[in-house]
């Protein structure tokens, strides 16, 4: 996965144990990446505006985020993505995050779209 670039791929979330995921409008996100530094915005059915940034060593992702929730308030934390390819080609992340000033690790899967 090392030579695997992240730059304007667009991925949804499909599953986490943090929250349901609504099939109809679930979160995505957009990626950019230059020189291993990756970073990104996001929104879909519990984050109104979501922004990261980060580290890309590999296959691993390392990131900071911050987002503001529709159900009101803000959230932010650090995860760690391992990219894996699918059968089909298309690119999956598999992340463990865990929320500021919480110790729960929680875990998602995003498959890359479009």
């Amino acid at each position: 996965m090392t030579g695997v670039n992240l730059n304007g791929r667009k991925f949804v979330m499909v599953s986490s144990t943090a929250s349901a995921v609504d099939p109809d409008s679930p979160t995505e996100f957009l990626y950019q990446e230059a020189d291993g530094v990756v970073w990104g915005s996001y929104s879909g059915d519990t984050v109104t505006h979501g922004r990261f940034v980060g580290m890309r060593d590999g296959a691993q992702v390392a990131i900071s985020y911050a987002h503001a929730l529709k159900a009101g308030g803000k959230a932010g934390g650090q995860s760690s993505s391992r990219i894996e390819e699918g059968d089909d080609g298309r690119l999956r992340l598999v992340e463990e995050f865990s929320f500021d000033g919480d110790d729960t690790v929680h875990v998602s899967v995003c498959r890359e779209v479009g």
